[in-house]
């Protein structure tokens, strides 16, 4: 990260620390890499969850975009965003808000994966003469939901639609299982099966004379390492805008582009042991222990000087809500850091660090400050 301004030195720590500079070139980068395989890129913003951050990520307001949460949904509307994938299994008891937000000029999708789904929205269209927009979720790799690609399901929920004038605009599939990858390969293979299965999905119900316009594929891993998206409608990718340090043991990224961090003081020392005790708790850090199966387990963060240099060997080893102990190995010396020395702390998962700030503060590249304003909430 670039050298701290000044300003950071009287900032109350915890707090949340985004990097302009990287977090631009990490959307530049993924965004070139999309556009020169000739797809469109949807990005997935329900990592920071911020109209501000949505301005960097997207080329315009009326760009496709994915959300999470009707939270979201509801607030990049108010923001002017036109085009939301809700990509979360649709129940009827959100479809009012569903509904609030397509009648005012929203094309918002919704995401289902059964019959019962397919029924509620439906009977909500009929009753109340909403045009929704549906996505069938595709199951790549057996890791979450979804139907499996020849699953008859798929024609059967998509002729419900069809025969009840509901429009399947889509399938949809995310390939989770990427982030268990051991190797580049294990990822490309990642990729190309995820893309394999929307496709075979599709000509499921091309067989059937059902039109499916958009075939959207996507996760972090798989964005960065497809070879061929020949076919394919839409990626979607979400952490791509910050990483972290489960994207960095994938391979995905360099330490250098994660760009957040968690900033802490010192607030003690236990020098027999030679541990360090900060301000930063799993309040602050959150519980994600995404590394802990991984090749480098990273603890709770990665431990990083107050200018953003890594420190060797340096992790944020226990956790209390508002306390983090870092247990220094024996070539670092607690005494090195007096109290109320700032230091930074890289996550293992972005969107779950990010889930416990209600703003970030950013670095610009000039070394001015902005705050970015969290959306909360379901």
């Amino acid at each position: 990260m670039p050298t701290s301004s000044h300003w950071l030195n009287d900032e109350q720590t915890p707090f949340l620390l985004i990097d302009e500079v990287r977090f631009a070139r990490n959307v530049g980068r993924l965004a070139t890499r999309i556009n020169r395989l000739g797809c469109q890129l949807r990005p997935h913003l329900k990592t920071l969850r911020s109209v501000d951050a949505a301005k960097y990520i997207l080329p315009n307001f009326h760009a496709p975009a994915t959300v999470s949460t009707l939270a979201e949904a509801e607030a990049f509307a108010q923001a002017g965003c036109t085009d939301l994938l809700y990509a979360v299994g649709i129940v009827p008891a959100k479809l009012a808000r569903v509904a609030r937000l397509i009648e005012s000029g929203v094309k918002l999708h919704i995401l289902l994966d059964t019959k019962a789904q397919a029924q509620a929205v439906i009977d909500y269209q009929k009753q109340h003469k909403v045009p929704f927009s549906v996505f069938i979720e595709i199951d790549c790799d057996d890791h979450r939901g979804g139907l499996a690609p020849h699953d008859p399901q798929i024609f059967a929920i998509a002729q419900m639609l069809h025969d009840n004038r509901v429009t399947l605009t889509g399938l949809m599939t995310h390939s989770g299982g990427s982030y268990s990858a051991q190797n580049s390969d294990e990822i490309r293979q990642a990729a190309a099966q995820e893309c394999q299965a929307v496709k075979v999905a599709a000509q499921q119900l091309k067989a059937h004379g059902l039109a499916c316009p958009l075939l959207s594929v996507g996760s972090t891993p798989t964005a960065h390492f497809a070879e061929d998206l020949q076919g394919i409608s839409e990626v979607r990718a979400g952490v791509y805008t910050t990483f972290d340090l489960v994207m960095y043991n994938l391979g995905v990224c360099q330490l250098n582009d994660i760009a957040m961090s968690v900033v802490t003081s010192v607030i003690g020392h236990n020098t027999p042991k030679n541990w360090l005790l900060i301000d930063a708790g799993w309040m602050a850090l959150s519980r994600d222990r995404g590394t802990a199966k991984q090749h480098c387990d990273f603890g709770y963060g990665l431990v990083c000087d107050n200018i953003g240099q890594p420190l060797n060997d340096c992790h944020v080893t226990q956790v209390n809500q508002e306390h983090g102990v870092i247990e220094l190995p024996d070539h670092i010396s607690s005494s090195q850091f007096p109290i109320g020395t700032q230091l930074r702390v890289l996550p293992n998962h972005a969107c779950a660090t990010a889930a416990m700030h209600h703003s970030y503060t950013v670095l610009k590249a000039d070394g001015s400050k902005a705050v970015w304003p969290r959306i909360l909430g379901w």
